[in-house]
């Protein structure tokens, strides 16, 4: 397959398979599926790469909270198998949100699987990290990311990867891109977010990830407030209690993707493909 010029764009027509590597973000967590399931922009992209060309394999081996040493040992080996035309890979954010974490460390993590993907002759996508400058406790880590950032871009130029760059996205910034955890993307958040991903490959689309939000009632400073600490109580402290004993979110769960398969639904427009991402 051999590589590719970042001034080229996907040829999805001929783009056999794609395989999705990662942590929640890549699963899809808080975009649900009528089933119960997750979606997330990964299985969008997939979705509008499929339109145009039906016969796309796709799989999924990403799993919530992973860390990047789990992603490198378990999941890579498993998409060089699979031998995919594009892979997506994105890994490293719940390394970065530790304390004591190292990003020169993750980032050395990340640049070994991308250099054995790269050798299968795979087209790669990485993400970069979100600025989370508006992100309570989150936000004290903005300079860590940005260095991690950093390095995702030197490595996307020395292997020549396109890059969803997510920092920049500041349509994220609104608290409606996100779930009620903040900590996972809405619905809207990972459209968005699939739309940047096919822009950042070149490929047709109609829609604009930058388009505005709707304006939103203002609240006052006590709201928000009050609203900080329902969050941390039901969201931040069980995810540090998980943290304190060792446990992740993802403990004992299998990838929802494991197989290259075909995707079913796939329609003459991309809002028209499947939501379900359903197995043919």
């Amino acid at each position: 397959m051999g590589g590719w010029e970042q001034s080229s764009a996907v040829d999805a027509t001929s783009l056999e398979s794609y395989v999705a590597l990662g942590d929640s973000f890549t699963e899809g967590m808080e975009d649900a599926r009528p089933d119960g399931g997750y979606r997330g922009w990964a299985d969008r992209l997939a979705e509008r790469l499929a339109v145009r060309n039906p016969g796309l394999r796709y799989a999924n081996l990403a799993v919530r909270g992973k860390l990047i040493r789990q992603i490198v040992d378990d999941q890579v080996p498993e998409a060089i198998e699979l031998r995919p035309g594009l892979v997506s890979f994105t890994a490293g954010g719940n390394d970065i949100i530790r304390p004591g974490s190292d990003p020169d460390a993750v980032a050395e993590l990340f640049e070994s699987a991308v250099a054995e993907l790269s050798a299968t002759g795979a087209r790669l996508l990485i993400g970069t990290g979100f600025d989370t400058r508006d992100t309570p406790v989150l936000k004290h880590v903005r300079g860590k990311i940005g260095t991690y950032n950093s390095h995702l871009r030197a490595i996307a130029d020395k292997y020549d990867c396109r890059v969803i760059d997510l920092w920049s996205m500041q349509v994220l910034q609104d608290p409606r891109a996100w779930s009620a955890d903040r900590l996972h993307l809405s619905p809207e958040g990972h459209r968005r977010v699939a739309l940047r991903a096919a822009e950042a490959l070149g490929l047709p689309v109609a829609e604009d990830w930058r388009e505005p939000w709707p304006p939103r009632p203002e609240q006052s400073w006590r709201t928000q407030r009050i609203q900080d600490i329902q969050w941390a109580r039901e969201y931040l402290a069980p995810w540090i209690g998980r943290r304190l004993r060792g446990q992740s979110s993802g403990d004992g769960r299998a990838p929802k993707r494991p197989k290259l398969e075909r995707l079913c639904g796939a329609q003459s427009s991309a809002p028209a493909a499947s939501s379900e991402a359903e197995r043919c």
